[in-house]
């Protein structure tokens, strides 16, 4: 499975390390990832989005339990 938010694509960035002594070698900054069930096409589904998104409300969650979202 990818390290890639499931809505936006965003996906790691890459880089350098750079020591005491200014040596550069490659590094990876992943994006914050959460595994949520969200309605997709109508049907819940579990996928990796960013936190970003889930702030941003772009992703909808999906009722969990029997009777979920209904008043009890």
């Amino acid at each position: 499975m990818a390290r890639k938010c499931a809505i936006c694509g965003k996906g790691p960035t890459f880089g350098h390390h750079v020591s005491n002594a200014n040596n550069k070698t490659t590094r990876r900054w992943y994006p914050n990832l959460q595994a949520v069930r969200a309605m997709v096409d109508g049907a819940p589904k579990r996928i990796r989005v960013c936190t970003q998104c889930l702030k941003s409300g772009k992703v909808v969650k999906a009722a969990r339990g029997v009777g979920a979202g209904v008043g009890g």
